[in-house]
């Protein structure tokens, strides 16, 4: 299941006929390189958050795991916490941030999983030093197949933008598929992004 998926494509998360059992979510990013007053270069720290949306069957939401709620209350869904500087000392290849979805675990009411990011003080997209966004195959500590990625800070329908939709897992035929979206939004805050999910992405 090694596919990179473009935007509206959709994929069944299977893996040997069995429904695949794991996913991660990883982002990584760099801190912004700028001109001191004397002329030597200074780095500013960027936040960037990825967060895990629960929606039901009827699209109403339910629990959100993000940097302020790191577990779901099942477990299902977790984070490995918030990174808030980026890597300052150019890219290490390594996520900043993971989230780790167990499909299995998922409670029954649990019926779409809306995968977002946000810029949390508002940082450019464009701005911010090889931002890139991902859902794969493995563990926070191995990636097997990636699923899913975009190239936020290369990307040029990302710039000017703050928040992003990176895709939707949900419920069919009794496994998981996976929608890519891939596409920014005008929000400038998890809550606003949520509720552009929950209009126009379910």
């Amino acid at each position: 299941m090694s596919i990179s998926l473009e935007k509206g494509q959709r994929i069944s998360l299977e893996k040997n006929g069995a429904g695949l059992g794991k996913v991660c979510v990883g982002i990584n990013w760099g801190a912004i390189e700028k001109k001191g007053f004397f002329g030597g270069i200074k780095k500013e720290a960027v936040d960037l958050d990825a967060s895990a949306a629960i929606y039901s069957a009827s699209n109403e939401l339910g629990p959100v795991v993000y940097f302020g709620k790191l577990k779901s209350p099942c477990g299902s869904i977790q984070h490995s916490g918030d990174d808030l500087t980026g890597d300052m000392d150019g890219d290490d290849g390594l996520d900043n941030e993971i989230i780790t979805i167990d499909l299995n675990k998922l409670a029954p009411s649990a019926d779409k999983v809306a995968v977002v990011l946000n810029s949390f003080r508002g940082h450019d997209f464009k701005t911010i030093p090889f931002a890139s966004l991902r859902l794969y195959e493995g563990t926070p500590t191995r990636v097997d197949n990636v699923i899913a990625s975009y190239n936020i800070a290369n990307e040029p329908k990302f710039h000017g933008s703050v928040s992003m939709v990176l895709g939707v897992l949900y419920r069919k035929d009794g496994g998981w598929k996976f929608r890519a979206v891939g596409e920014p939004t005008s929000d400038k805050n998890l809550e606003g992004t949520l509720r552009t999910v929950q209009s126009n992405y379910l």
